[in-house]
């Protein structure tokens, strides 16, 4: 009776050490996702014709993808999840 009440308690303290590594280590792997949207974004858009809107729509766009593309415009290759947002009414999202 004492070994499984050892076994179990071994168990649950190996499992909570191994969560912790983890989540550690998830948190560690995305240094290179940084970027700066509000500098990429206002380059983005610095040709629009409505600047405010545009870095608003490509902020948004930017804290969920994590990229923008590069230029101001087009190169919607690069950033595939930039490229395949969308609005309610199915219109691109991102500028």
């Amino acid at each position: 009776m004492a070994v499984s009440k050892i076994l179990i308690a071994s168990l649950i303290l190996s499992l909570l050490v191994l969560q912790k590594v983890s989540s550690s280590q998830a948190a560690s792997d995305n240094p290179g996702n940084n970027i700066d949207c509000g500098g990429a974004c206002k380059y983005r858009c610095s040709l629009s014709s409505r600047p405010h809107l545009c870095n608003r729509a490509c902020g948004t766009c930017c804290a969920r993808c994590k990229c923008v593309p590069a230029g101001t415009s087009g190169n919607l290759d690069a950033c595939p999840c930039y490229a395949t947002m969308t609005t309610h009414g199915g219109r691109r999202k991102c500028p």
